[in-house]
Protein backbone atom coordinates (compact mmCIF):
# COMPACT_ATOMS: atom_id res chain seq x y z
CA UNK A 1 0.00 0.00 0.00
CA UNK A 2 1.14 3.45 -0.47
CA UNK A 3 -0.35 6.16 1.69
CA UNK A 4 -3.29 3.88 2.36
CA UNK A 5 -4.09 3.53 -1.31
CA UNK A 6 -4.85 0.25 -2.86
CA UNK A 7 -3.86 -0.62 -6.68
CA UNK A 8 -7.50 -0.01 -7.84
CA UNK A 9 -7.38 3.58 -5.94
CA UNK A 10 -4.55 4.30 -8.20
CA UNK A 11 -5.52 3.15 -11.25
CA UNK A 12 -8.88 4.72 -10.98
CA UNK A 13 -6.98 7.84 -10.61
CA UNK A 14 -5.02 7.40 -12.91
CA UNK A 15 -7.58 6.50 -16.05
CA UNK A 16 -9.36 10.04 -14.21
CA UNK A 17 -6.29 12.17 -14.92
CA UNK A 18 -6.28 10.44 -18.57
CA UNK A 19 -9.69 11.61 -19.79
CA UNK A 20 -8.76 15.31 -17.74
CA UNK A 21 -5.65 15.74 -19.08
CA UNK A 22 -6.45 14.45 -22.84
CA UNK A 23 -4.13 11.66 -25.13
CA UNK A 24 -2.00 14.96 -26.52
CA UNK A 25 -0.34 16.08 -22.67
CA UNK A 26 -0.81 12.80 -21.56
CA UNK A 27 2.70 11.58 -22.29
CA UNK A 28 4.70 14.93 -21.62
CA UNK A 29 2.55 14.71 -17.79
CA UNK A 30 3.96 10.82 -17.37
CA UNK A 31 7.49 11.95 -18.65
CA UNK A 32 7.63 14.78 -16.00
CA UNK A 33 5.88 12.41 -13.45
CA UNK A 34 8.99 10.01 -13.52
CA UNK A 35 11.30 12.64 -13.21
CA UNK A 36 9.51 13.70 -10.16
CA UNK A 37 9.63 10.52 -8.89
CA UNK A 38 13.28 9.57 -9.78
CA UNK A 39 14.52 13.26 -8.40
CA UNK A 40 12.17 12.50 -5.00
CA UNK A 41 14.20 9.04 -4.99
CA UNK A 42 17.47 10.44 -5.35
CA UNK A 43 16.75 12.54 -2.82
CA UNK A 44 15.30 10.09 -0.60
CA UNK A 45 18.49 7.71 -0.78
CA UNK A 46 20.90 10.84 -0.25
CA UNK A 47 19.10 12.32 2.75
CA UNK A 48 19.61 8.71 4.07
CA UNK A 49 23.38 7.90 3.45
CA UNK A 50 23.65 11.52 4.95
CA UNK A 51 22.04 10.93 8.26
CA UNK A 52 23.91 7.57 8.32
CA UNK A 53 27.03 9.31 7.46
CA UNK A 54 26.05 11.80 10.61
CA UNK A 55 25.24 8.77 13.05
CA UNK A 56 27.88 6.82 12.02
CA UNK A 57 27.49 2.66 13.35
CA UNK A 58 24.52 4.11 15.79
CA UNK A 59 22.44 4.56 12.70
CA UNK A 60 22.34 0.51 12.32
CA UNK A 61 21.39 0.22 15.82
CA UNK A 62 18.60 2.04 15.59
CA UNK A 63 14.85 0.15 15.85
CA UNK A 64 13.12 2.42 13.84
CA UNK A 65 10.06 0.21 14.55
CA UNK A 66 10.02 1.67 18.18
CA UNK A 67 10.18 5.05 16.93
CA UNK A 68 7.02 4.51 14.41
CA UNK A 69 4.09 6.94 16.17
CA UNK A 70 1.23 4.48 14.92
CA UNK A 71 2.50 2.51 17.34
CA UNK A 72 1.76 4.55 20.57
CA UNK A 73 -1.97 4.27 22.17
CA UNK A 74 -3.04 7.29 24.06
CA UNK A 75 -5.29 5.30 25.91
CA UNK A 76 -1.98 3.17 27.08
CA UNK A 77 0.37 6.04 27.20
CA UNK A 78 -2.26 8.04 30.17
CA UNK A 79 -2.39 4.72 32.06
CA UNK A 80 1.07 4.28 32.24
CA UNK A 81 1.32 8.06 33.42
CA UNK A 82 -1.70 7.30 36.38
CA UNK A 83 0.55 4.19 37.56
CA UNK A 84 3.30 6.18 38.54
CA UNK A 85 4.91 7.71 41.36
CA UNK A 86 1.72 9.84 42.80
CA UNK A 87 2.77 13.63 42.99
CA UNK A 88 3.61 15.60 45.87
CA UNK A 89 0.90 16.17 47.74
CA UNK A 90 -0.06 19.73 49.21
CA UNK A 91 -1.80 20.31 53.14
CA UNK A 92 -3.71 23.04 54.07
CA UNK A 93 -1.96 24.12 57.72
CA UNK A 94 -3.13 27.56 59.45
CA UNK A 95 -4.35 28.53 56.21
CA UNK A 96 -0.27 28.36 54.63
CA UNK A 97 -0.02 25.71 52.12
CA UNK A 98 2.53 23.13 52.66
CA UNK A 99 4.48 20.76 50.68
CA UNK A 100 5.10 17.11 51.87
CA UNK A 101 8.09 16.00 49.39
CA UNK A 102 8.23 12.27 48.59
CA UNK A 103 11.68 12.17 50.94
CA UNK A 104 10.10 13.34 53.91
CA UNK A 105 8.64 10.67 56.52
CA UNK A 106 5.22 9.89 56.30
CA UNK A 107 2.97 12.36 58.05
CA UNK A 108 5.84 14.95 58.15
CA UNK A 109 4.72 18.39 57.54
CA UNK A 110 5.16 22.01 57.31
CA UNK A 111 4.81 23.63 60.60
CA UNK A 112 4.43 27.55 60.08
CA UNK A 113 4.96 28.37 63.80
CA UNK A 114 8.51 26.77 63.49
CA UNK A 115 9.86 29.68 60.95
CA UNK A 116 11.09 26.57 59.21
CA UNK A 117 10.37 27.15 55.28
CA UNK A 118 9.77 24.42 53.48
CA UNK A 119 11.29 22.45 50.67
CA UNK A 120 11.43 23.86 47.52
CA UNK A 121 11.55 21.90 44.52
CA UNK A 122 13.77 23.19 41.29
CA UNK A 123 12.12 20.89 38.89
CA UNK A 124 8.47 21.65 39.55
CA UNK A 125 9.06 25.60 38.49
Amino acid sequence: MFFGLTIEKLLLIGVIAAFLIGPERLPRYAEALARFTSRARDFLKGAKTRVQDEMGSEFDEVDWRKLDPRQYDPRRIIREALLDDPPTTTVRAAGVAATVTPTSAPGERFDPASGERPPYDDEAT
